[in-house]
């Protein structure tokens, strides 16, 4: 059995993949009136509408529900992982928890991996990420991921979440898989203001490059290395995320650079990422100028026009 904890576009498209490729697959969603929504209408209208959930996929609010399976799978937000986690008053015994979520916890500095080990030390942990689009995957259509884990198991875990069209690659560093995952988001952020600040694509070009190094930078500081981030979950996802207006932490650059209003109910993990990378940079020293720079556009600390010219106006140095 393959269980997903989290009924949100992302979680409700592995299920879909894994039951339509006949694995027995549990869904769980804290939110009982969308859960039953989704049993009523055998779809999941509000993340991905027109697309049917398979018959042999188990939608439940009971958590309990997830014990036993092969794998948990969890798609939570990153900023609801720990609560979630600290809700199980019985934990998950020696199950093996696999993070889907992106980020950096606000309260802690810590990555997904860091806040599984706290509240699971018993059992197998380990990170899925990668460049991907939840209506992608539950459309069926060619996508390949990063399964980050250095257990004995990880050669059979790759073999039980891949599918046809779902391909699993796999590393045991999982620092730095999720350090992509999350530092990716941030620059995505940052290229969306470029365009939507009409600065142009060339721009947007310089802008990524630059903050690729940034996130590769970062990654080595906090131990991650630096083959992992040339792969699917670094440069991988950085090309798809900071491209495509199907990314929300695009969308949400865009409309901060063109000074539009966001819609505040959709979760912007590259927001609370630029936040958390900012006080670590200034704990650890290291120097991510702009995940500082989108960190206080964000916080109305600077204008778009100061970011520019700060960034501008740094001095000139050998690529």
């Amino acid at each position: 059995m393959i269980a997903i904890a989290g009924a949100g576009a992302f979680g409700t498209a592995l299920a879909i993949t894994y039951a339509r490729a006949g694995a027995n697959v549990v869904l769980w969603g804290r939110d009982a009136a969308h859960m039953q929504a989704l049993k009523n209408t055998q779809e999941n209208s509000r993340y991905l509408p027109g697309i049917a959930l398979p018959q042999n996929l188990h939608l439940t609010v009971d958590a309990k529900d997830l014990h036993g399976a092969q794998a948990i799978l969890l798609a939570v937000p990153m900023q609801a992982l720990r609560g979630f986690l600290q809700d199980q008053t019985g934990g998950f015994g020696e199950a093996r928890l696999i993070a889907c979520c992106k980020g950096i916890d606000l309260s802690t500095l810590q990555g997904p991996s860091q806040v599984l080990r706290a509240h699971h030390p018993n059992g197998g942990i380990g990170v899925l990420t990668g460049p991907s689009f939840a209506a992608d995957i539950a459309r069926a259509l060619p996508t390949a991921l990063c399964l980050a884990y250095n257990g004995p198991e990880a050669g059979a875990l790759q073999t039980l979440l891949s599918t046809p069209t779902l391909r699993l690659y796999l590393t045991d560093d999982l620092i730095g898989a999720e350090l992509g995952g999350a530092l990716k988001n941030v620059i995505a952020i940052a290229s969306g203001v470029v365009i939507g600040a009409g600065l142009g694509a060339s721009a947007r070009a310089a802008l990524m490059t630059r903050g690729f190094v940034e996130m590769q930078r970062a990654a080595l500081a906090l131990g991650g290395q630096s083959e992992t981030l040339n792969g699917l979950s670094g440069f991988g996802d950085l090309v798809l995320t900071a491209t495509s207006d199907q990314s929300r932490n695009y969308r949400f650059g865009a409309a901060l650079g063109a000074g539009l209003p966001f819609d505040g109910g959709i979760t912007v993990e590259g927001a609370a990422t630029a936040k958390a990378m900012a006080a670590l940079a200034n704990q650890r020293g290291l120097d991510l100028p702009i995940t500082q720079m989108i960190a206080a556009l964000i916080e109305g600390q600077i204008t778009l026009e100061q970011a520019i010219a700060a960034l501008m106006s740094r001095p000139l140095k050998k690529e």
